[in-house]
């Protein structure tokens, strides 16, 4: 009873993996030996946890070739709903630790790249694309392609996701001297090497747009009781009724 349940916990950990992105629809899972060796579980547990996945059909077997994430996942089973509240905390998390792991291996040649995506931004030269680029050029600047496939995978939300599109672009468009300021910083802190310096920095730059995007949120709540509250003051006011006498 207790290796079904431990097979049942990998089952979840991968599903889990392929519900958030990490492993897309047609991408190859790593294999037995490695998985077993990533949750510290043998080989015959991780085999079972596969059968189970094959079953549920998350993922097929090709002999000879490996274990591969199946194309048809079930919008049900696929799709996970995220607010931009949730992706600004965990851009927060993961890119405040980027840019301190950086601070300690970023080079003259990326510095100067990030110099440029500054220059970029004030001049209003593809602001938005430059943004992008100043986070993945510190994410690479850390030399681990695990924290870069994080941020461009953050970052493909960031882009792709409607609502959070929406809820980025009122805040991000009255804020870019703001914006503006909190990249400075952070390069800055990047330039004089300071990991401790460079998370802060980070760290204020996204506490200042979950900031906003709460208060733009409270704004909208606020502008629809104001609508239904003119809408029903119109409805059931003596005037109205009045009017509808005459």
């Amino acid at each position: 009873m207790k290796n079904r349940r431990l097979f049942w916990r990998i089952v979840e950990k991968i599903e889990h993996l392929i519900d958030s992105g990490i492993y897309p629809p047609g991408s190859r899972l790593p294999p037995e030996r490695e998985l077993a060796d990533n949750y510290g579980v043998s080989r015959p547990t991780i085999r079972e946890a596969i059968i189970a996945l094959e079953v549920r059909e998350r993922v097929e077997v090709k002999t000879g070739s490996g274990i591969y994430v199946a194309e048809n996942q079930s919008a049900e089973k696929s799709a996970v709903k995220i607010s931009a509240f949730e992706l600004t905390q965990a851009r927060a998390l993961v890119e405040g630790e980027a840019a301190a792991l950086a601070a300690t291996t970023i080079t003259e040649e990326e510095l100067a790249a990030l110099h440029q995506t500054l220059v970029d931004m004030e001049n209003e030269a593809n602001a938005e694309d430059a943004d992008e680029q100043f986070h993945l050029i510190i994410s690479k600047a850390t030399r681990n392609n695990a924290i870069l496939v994080a941020v461009e995978k953050l970052w493909h939300l960031r882009s792709t996701n409607e609502d959070i599109i929406e809820a980025y672009k009122g805040v991000c468009n009255q804020s870019a001297h703001k914006r503006m300021e909190e990249h400075t910083a952070i390069y800055n802190a990047l330039k004089m090497h300071d990991g401790n310096a460079a998370r802060a920095a980070m760290h204020f730059h996204f506490n200042r747009l979950i900031n906003s995007l709460f208060d733009a949120s409270e704004q909208r709540a606020l502008d629809e009781i104001r609508r239904k509250t003119s809408e029903y003051r119109g409805r059931y006011s003596l005037d109205y009724l009045a009017q509808a006498h005459n």
